[in-house]
């Protein structure tokens, strides 16, 4: 959570924006603001949406999970493998 949050501060100061600019698009409080750039793990993911929104970086949720390599894996593992049945003569 710190290094999202850290993340979260360097995209808003690369944008020459405000925490109270930020908090006023994301309908949230400064405080709130200054606990996403901390990391704190109290604030809900739709905050999160809202100040990535804000920052125009909204696009990065859809990356949330998309390469799934374990879960991709532990899928194969589990798929039943189907027995050819014998040719017929």
């Amino acid at each position: 959570m710190a290094i999202m949050g850290e993340q979260i501060k360097l995209a808003r100061l690369r944008r020459n924006l405000s925490i109270a600019q930020v908090a006023e698009r994301a309908t949230c409080s400064p405080l709130t603001i200054n606990r996403i750039e901390k990391g704190s793990p109290t604030v809900s993911i739709g905050i999160y949406a809202r100040v990535l929104y804000a920052l125009q970086l909204d696009d990065d949720l859809l990356l949330l999970a998309k390469e799934d390599t374990l879960g991709r894996t532990l899928q194969d593992l589990s798929l039943k493998h189907r027995q050819r049945a014998s040719k017929k003569e």
